[in-house]
């Protein structure tokens, strides 16, 4: 309560317009003043040194030589001062990085002081024990001053209860101290933190900046009400998904918003500031993870080499050439069939959309003939097969679309690499190629295994990286859910045990980057995913968020669909030699032959159980055709549509 009425006493319109004043005061003067302020402080205590040496007697203070040693002391803290920088603007006026500097200044005028002293001789001119007295009472004031003024100027600067929403700060560490100082010093802040919160007992007796920690997760009802809080930030910037569930569970329900701050590998400077309080969306629950990834060995095999990256419109391809493009590649190759995709990651890494240069291919990975033709004109070293399709109820329907683009279109990419020595290819997979049980899954689990036999002839290391649900991608839950929102709902849930791995798009591509360098030839390469989430506690987040009741309707599962994704499949051992977020399995080896001989126009039943063997299968099958497709039919080995001699770039 003190502190709120020295508020209230310092705000008055004198006291506004003495700080407007001293804010005004350019770097000379506020140098000058500081430099007043200390001479004063060390007159003063050389002064109560001399008079306490002698029982308070006022008349040793007549004593000329005691001047002299007072101001040949101001001198030399004066010239002490300078040389360390205390007067010359370097640290912040009554900031703990003047502490060093005054004690130094302070400490060596003392001994100066002492060694003019015994120059002298007998008589001295004050005693022996006047200097170090003086310097501890001058360095008593000089530590008062300076905190009396930055009391005064944050007290200035916070902002108002009456304009400023009162805000819970979730976390006493380093994150919530930061940010609860970048509140308190900014006039305008729109937020006024009313109380901490803490897990940790040994920080219950705190008050930072006037801000008492009042208890953990468990007080967060009590305290909404004691203070009337009407949000809630959770000052942690590495939490991770399962933590601001936990915490959003207990506020919401207290009528507490939930904020948080970015992860410190998001924040362009590492500071946290209030511009930096955001709501808490739905990213944050389901895949935020502080991941730690060392990327110097993706940047080895990428900077000023050839990268080719196949469905580079998409999700996935998008964000793999932007964070490519940051190792600075030679040259950076983007295919995608979607013009406009094209056009749209082009301004992300450009700023500009012209589409008129080599960078940019149209065309799509079932034309054999253009897929041969690029890789022998422009020669990649590095490709990054992110084309795909991947929507599972279609591909359900129409399994035979499957087969062109993910089977076909993948053997096309992957023979033409290996027929120009590409070296290093990375192959897209997802989560449902273990234990595949949809169309979906089953393409992709194929395309794992051609990639591991092609791998035994290639030159370079070919292997393929499996991860889930990709927040934000095309067709994601949350796409899904957003939409069925603004249509005004219902949301529609599978089932209500089902449950997904969910991961952010960054962290995917950087773990994909990171996977490209360590897999072993024929490997599948499976990202740590987290803990799986549950589809229907997201659905109701997002009902309860609504203006408006929004009702949820289960559907049950469609066919294809699992309950519970898997990202390792029956036999395969979760094993992570060299990176702890990254498991490497074998993957048994399939003849491409087999690969070639499915009929796609044939009944979809029967497509779909050719596809469910292949793709069920543990161990090398033989190259015998499963089944052949009518004449004309079957890819051919495309062949390049460039002249002889054309020029390799």
């Amino acid at each position: 309560m003190w502190i709120r009425r020295v508020d209230e006493s310092l705000r008055g319109p004198r006291t506004t317009a003495v700080a407007r004043r001293v804010s005004r005061l350019n770097l000379r003067q506020r140098v000058g003043l500081q430099i007043a302020m200390d001479s004063c402080a060390l007159a003063i205590g050389f002064t109560a040194a001399q008079i306490g040496r002698f029982d308070l007697d006022p008349a040793r203070l007549a004593d000329p030589d005691f001047w002299v040693i007072v101001f040949l002391a101001v001198c030399l803290l004066h010239f002490l001062g300078t040389a360390l920088h205390l007067y010359l603007g370097r640290y912040r006026f009554g900031g703990f990085e003047e502490v060093l500097g005054i004690l130094v200044s302070v400490g060596l005028t003392v001994i100066g002081v002492l060694v003019v002293v015994l120059a002298f001789g007998l008589p001295r001119p004050v005693p022996l024990s006047v200097p170090p007295l003086g310097g501890a009472v001058t360095l008593v004031l000089m530590f008062g001053v300076r905190y009396l003024w930055r009391l005064v100027e944050e007290r200035l600067r916070r902002p108002t209860l009456d304009a400023a929403e009162p805000l819970v700060v979730f976390g006493a560490g380093d994150g919530g101290q930061r940010v609860l100082a970048a509140m308190l010093r900014t006039p305008h802040s729109p937020y006024y933190p009313v109380a901490l919160l803490d897990d940790d007992p040994d920080t219950w007796n705190l008050q930072l900046s006037g801000v008492r920690v009042r208890g953990g997760r468990e007080a967060i009802a009590a305290v909404a009400g004691a203070t009337d809080a009407r949000a809630l930030l959770i000052a942690i910037p590495s939490a991770d998904a399962t933590l601001l569930r936990e915490i959003s569970a207990l506020a919401e329900p207290a009528g507490l918003a939930v904020k948080v701050l970015p992860r410190v590998v998001d924040l362009a400077d590492g500071t946290v500031g209030v511009a930096d309080i955001r709501d808490l969306d739905l990213a944050d629950l389901l895949g935020r993870r502080q991941i730690h990834t060392d990327m110097t060995t993706a940047e080895r095999y990428l900077t000023g080499r050839r990268v080719l990256v196949t469905g580079a419109g998409g999700s996935i391809g998008s964000e793999l050439c932007r964070q490519i493009h940051a190792f600075g590649p030679a040259e950076l190759i983007m295919l995608d069939r979607d013009e406009s995709a094209l056009r749209a990651v082009q301004l992300s890494l450009q700023g500009r959309a012209m589409l008129d240069d080599d960078s940019i291919v149209l065309g799509d990975i079932r034309d054999a003939d253009l897929v041969t033709a690029l890789f022998a004109e422009r020669r990649p070293e590095v490709v990054f097969h992110a084309a795909a399709l991947k929507h599972l109820p279609l591909l359900e329907r129409f399994p035979g679309e499957s087969v062109k683009t993910n089977l076909w279109g993948t053997l096309t990419v992957l023979e033409a690499a290996v027929a120009c020595g590409v070296e290093r290819f990375v192959n897209i997979s997802t989560d449902k190629a273990a234990n595949p049980i949809s169309v979906l899954g089953h393409s992709k689990r194929i395309t794992e295994r051609i990639t591991a036999h092609l791998a035994c002839q290639a030159p370079g290391i070919l292997v393929s990286v499996r991860f889930g649900n990709v927040l934000g991608s095309n067709g994601s839950v949350l796409t899904v859910f957003a939409g069925q929102l603004a249509a005004g709902g219902p949301l529609t849930v599978t089932d209500p045990e089902v449950t997904r791995y969910f991961m952010t798009i960054q962290e995917a591509v950087q773990l994909v980057l990171q996977a490209g360098a360590l897999g072993s030839a024929g490997e599948a390469l499976v990202l740590d995913m987290g803990e799986p989430v549950r589809i229907a506690d997201v659905a109701r987040r997002l009902a309860t968020r609504g203006s408006a009741p929004v009702e949820i309707v289960y559907t049950g599962l469609g066919p294809g669909e699992k309950l519970h994704e898997e990202l390792l499949g029956e036999g395969e051992r979760d094993e992570r030699p060299r990176h702890p977020l990254i498991s490497q399995v074998p993957v048994p080896p399939l003849d491409p032959a087999q690969v070639r001989a499915i009929d796609p126009w044939a009944e979809p039943a029967k497509v779909r159980a050719i596809l469910a063997r292949l793709g069920s299968e543990t161990c090398p099958a033989p190259t015998t055709p499963a089944a052949a497709g009518p004449a004309g039919r079957i890819p051919r080995q495309a062949t390049s549509r460039l002249p002889a001699g054309t020029p390799h770039r």
